[in-house]
């Protein structure tokens, strides 16, 4: 399994720990910056993992900033993308199931290291149940 991998700097560290957690289980990953703690601009990281997971280069995207919100945002602006700001499990489980979100996204300043790391152990590995929820979804592209 492929993942494209993005933040600004308030995400940094913890960027820097699931990047480590990934790889001990075996994931490609590709981290498309930002390398440091220096000032940097969420969108910049945003729209190249949204464009590679749109153009089936990486089969998720995982984002991070501050609050989430921001690089969230961004990351939605590309048709293709259903980018899900989670801080708990269990709504990244749900994103997955309802909602076959592709990207996750999280809050580095107000998620712990060890649920980041339950959010992204679920996000990966939880299927998209399809049924009622595949009509809702195609729904979310329809006005692009």
């Amino acid at each position: 399994m492929k993942i494209a991998i993005g933040c600004d700097h308030a995400a940094f560290q913890l960027k820097e720990k699931l990047k480590t957690h990934l790889s001990s289980k075996g994931y490609e990953i590709k981290d498309f910056g930002c390398h440091s703690e220096e000032r940097a601009d969420y969108p910049d990281f945003a729209h190249p993992v949204a464009n590679a997971v749109e153009n089936k280069e990486f089969n998720f995207g995982l984002l991070l900033c501050g609050s989430g919100n921001g690089i969230n945002m961004t990351a939605n602006k590309h048709k293709g993308i259903r980018s899900a700001l989670c801080w708990n499990s269990e709504i990244a489980q749900l994103s997955r199931q309802h909602n076959d979100a592709n990207i996750l996204t999280l809050p580095a300043r107000y998620i712990s290291e060890e649920e980041a790391i339950k959010c992204l152990d679920i996000f990966v590995s939880t299927s998209f149940e399809g049924g009622r929820h595949t009509d809702r979804v195609k729904k979310i592209s329809e006005g692009c």
